[in-house]
């Protein structure tokens, strides 16, 4: 599988459709070839440990040879992130208004959209610092709308950022010359936020560069999942995100006579068509349906036996 040559994997899809299973199996093939690889997962409803059969947990844990798995906690991630926070304020904000910027900031952890930053956050650190541990990095994320989100983060934050940035300056001359005769004057904030500006920067050319990093969407042959894989395509399109591979799972097999099984098969294939006619332009790996739960290691290898190039 040509995407097996990219040092960062992310693979989305609609929740259901094998996104863990195909993440795990791409895993576990670049271990097999010898390639130190993290298994990482961005999905609240984590199946990696199920899968390996292992605890699998919040510390990169070492599951098979060559193979590691980490299953991020959106909640714990919050809570670090906010300490961070307060962390960067302290010495900046006086300490009169202290207790109701922590509070404040411990409002914010509930808001919508706090899990997604702190997740942010810690993606960005594991493709920035933690990456250099290892050869590979497959990234299980949680279904299409919150992989989008995820994916287009450098960019919107970037761009946030840019425009507090502009703010900050603009307030910090004024404040130079009303108050230090134009002097310039140290703002650790405008420090902090010149930093996480670098970081994201960073984080989003590694992710734009198609030499290092691949996405992959898996669906099933049915109508809603190759719908929402065609706008999902098209939306990570809009921030220069190019998927190029589709693992088509659950593919119906050719060895049943069942009148049932005749006609689902008949359903199937239109679907099967119209996924090869609307994504002619990606690579596709078709996966059969098994009879039985992707539940262990042996058959997990058996599941990864189809995502090799004919």
């Amino acid at each position: 599988m040509e995407i097996l040559h990219k040092k960062i994997i992310f693979v989305g899809g609609k929740g259901g459709v094998g996104k863990s299973t195909s993440s795990a199996a791409l895993a576990l093939q670049s271990a097999q070839k010898g390639y130190k690889t993290l298994l990482i997962s961005t999905d609240p409803a984590h199946n990696i440990g199920h899968i390996f059969e292992r605890k699998v947990g919040g510390e990169t844990t070492k599951i098979a040879d060559h193979l590691y798995a980490l299953e991020i906690d959106p909640e714990k991630e919050t809570k670090k992130y906010i300490k961070t926070v307060k962390e960067n304020i302290q010495g900046v904000v006086q300490p009169t208004m202290m207790e109701e910027v922590h509070r404040q900031l411990d409002t914010a952890q509930a808001s919508p959209g706090a899990d997604e930053a702190a997740l942010f956050d810690k993606l960005i650190t594991i493709i920035l610092e933690e990456s250099a541990d290892f050869d590979k990095l497959v990234f299980d994320t949680a279904p299409t709308g919150h992989t989008i989100r995820l994916l287009s983060l450098p960019e919107l934050m970037g761009i946030w950022i840019q425009g507090l940035l502009e703010k900050r300056h603009k307030t910090k001359e004024n404040y130079a010359k009303l108050l230090h005769d134009g002097e310039p004057i140290d703002d650790p904030i405008f420090e902090v936020l010149k930093e996480r500006q670098a970081r994201f920067k960073q984080a989003r050319e590694i992710m734009l560069d198609d030499k290092q990093t691949g996405f992959i969407f898996v669906l099933n042959p049915e109508q809603l999942p190759i719908l929402e894989t065609k706008n999902a395509i098209r939306m990570l399109d809009k921030y220069h995100l190019h998927v190029k591979t589709l693992i088509v799972n659950r593919v119906l097999p050719n060895d049943d006579e069942g009148e049932f099984f005749k006609q689902r098969k008949k359903h199937e294939q239109k679907y099967v068509e119209k996924i090869q006619q609307t994504f002619s332009d990606k690579q596709l790996f078709f996966v059969p349906f098994f009879s039985h739960d992707i539940i262990n290691v042996q058959q997990l290898e058996k599941f990864s036996t189809y995502l090799v190039e004919s």
